[in-house]
């Protein structure tokens, strides 16, 4: 029987590292070069189009770290996230360019990334390299870290500004 459009949705979608593991070895064993980001990625909109196809471009496979509902409540506040979890892990595994999406509890993807050991590391060019969570494990296997520039005008607390004050 043919999967339907939302179960390959869905099949992207991780709920941590261990469930991850087989699809990891797979394409390592493929040699296939591992990018990896992260985010709440709350609403989505063009800037994140934006920085997430440009990450894809950097290797073969794209990896998503994404924070929980109970880890965005802790960074961004208490009317946070405004998507469930469900909900921002799907949209972000609609993405033709996106290939795992996996879910994390802690206040940094720094465990993740040990997991996951990209073989590029990327976050917003508003961090720079030494500040970014997990460039040290990275580089000290070789692998690289990048920063992608943001696309000026589209942010997530501009959409919710501009939401609470309409």
């Amino acid at each position: 029987m043919k999967a339907s459009k939302l179960d390959i949705v869905q099949r992207k979608i991780y709920s941590g590292p261990e469930e991850f593991r087989s699809t990891l070895n797979l394409w390592r064993f493929t040699d296939q070069k591992i990018v990896f980001t992260n985010g709440c990625f709350d609403l989505i909109h063009l800037g994140h189009i934006d920085y997430l196809s440009k990450a894809a471009d950097l290797g073969n496979r794209l990896i998503i770290g994404l924070n929980s509902d109970l880890s965005t409540s802790a960074i961004k506040g208490p009317s946070r996230p405004i998507n469930d979890e469900q909900s921002r892990s799907s949209i972000l595994a609609a993405m033709f360019f996106v290939d795992a999406v996996i879910l994390f509890n802690d206040a940094t993807p720094y465990k993740l990334i040990e997991s996951v050991m990209p073989d590029v590391l990327v976050k917003g060019a508003d961090y720079s390299i030494d500040q970014i969570i997990g460039s040290d494990l990275v580089q000290a296997r070789g692998g690289e870290v990048q920063t992608i520039g943001f696309l000026p005008g589209y942010s997530t607390t501009t959409i919710e500004n501009r939401i609470k004050s309409s």
